[in-house]
């Protein structure tokens, strides 16, 4: 069981930025079971180069929940699932540092698909989220906003599935627990 997850922040860094859109679908390692997405109220700027790179700006989240009003949402769609996301110390990092705003320590088992698509599918120049997708074909609607790479992500991550069947046990990718 898994729960593939992509955010936009307001920067860089989780010590200082917040989360300004999540998507996160469920998993079951054959198809996607269920999903969520949200804009979010950072209770902050977003900054002017983050608008560019996102398409999010302030007026948009103005009236979107904050954080802790999605909190328990969070929680329940990741309950017992694998966190999963392209780079998944970025996305991972933010969100535990979202809840450890509110006084909650969150912790999950997490799997980069950065990582092992480098070990399962050698040979790309890039695997960057665009470079990879547009490699393997893997179409990405609305790039750098949390659902469409959210979704990008799953079909990576089902190319990967798939590839580790073909050379192993479909129970570990590289010694990566899965099932």
């Amino acid at each position: 069981m898994f729960a593939i997850i992509d955010i936009e922040t307001t920067g860089n860094k989780h010590c200082y930025g917040k989360i300004t859109e999540i998507a996160i679908y469920q998993h079951n390692g054959g198809k996607i079971t269920g999903s969520f997405s949200t804009l979010l109220n950072p209770e902050m700027d977003i900054p002017y180069f983050i608008t560019q790179l996102t398409g999010i700006d302030n007026d948009m989240v103005k009236d979107s929940p904050k954080f802790y009003e999605v909190a328990k949402k969070i929680i329940e769609m990741t309950k017992g699932r694998t966190f999963i996301a392209h780079n998944v110390t970025f996305d991972y990092k933010f969100i535990k540092e979202e809840y450890k705003r509110l006084g909650y320590d969150y912790n999950k088992k997490t799997l980069c698909t950065v990582k092992i698509a480098r070990k399962l599918l050698p040979g790309h120049q890039s695997y960057s989220l665009g470079k990879i997708c547009s490699d393997l074909g893997i179409e990405i609607n609305g790039r750098h906003r949390a659902a469409g790479d959210a979704l990008a992500t799953v079909k990576l991550f089902e190319i990967i599935l798939e590839k580790n069947k073909t050379i192993g046990n479909p129970k570990t990718i590289n010694n990566y627990k899965l099932f």
